[in-house]
């Protein structure tokens, strides 16, 4: 989506402020190392997937189990972007002006 002009959204043009969407399973990942929580999974699937997979959790230390339980106790997620997740696809916003490098930066949307 771009406010300025649906020309822009046709020829695929990234200017600032454009609306995009975006692979979540990137930040999926970095979410899981992060704070070692699992997005985009349905709660009662979780239980069931448990018992039929006899695979033993992946051995950490005391202290990353501690740092994990510290930022756990901190961590909370907006529902809309854990649907969002789910999807497997996150609308994110252009914030950076991308020029002649192709690089730009953003932010998630709700």
């Amino acid at each position: 989506y771009n406010a300025t002009s649906n020309e822009l959204v046709r020829t695929k043009t990234l200017t600032k402020n454009s609306i995009v969407q975006v692979d979540a399973q990137p930040f999926k990942q970095w979410y899981l190392k992060k704070y070692g929580v699992e997005l985009g999974k349905k709660k009662t699937g979780d239980k069931a997937k448990e018992g039929k997979e006899g695979d033993e959790p992946e051995k950490k230390s005391g202290h990353v189990v501690a740092k994990l339980k510290a930022r756990a106790a901190k961590q909370k997620l907006d529902p809309v972007i854990a649907d969002q997740f789910q999807s497997g696809r996150l609308l994110a916003c252009i914030a950076s002006r991308p020029g002649q490098s192709g690089h730009c930066d953003g932010y998630i949307l709700e």
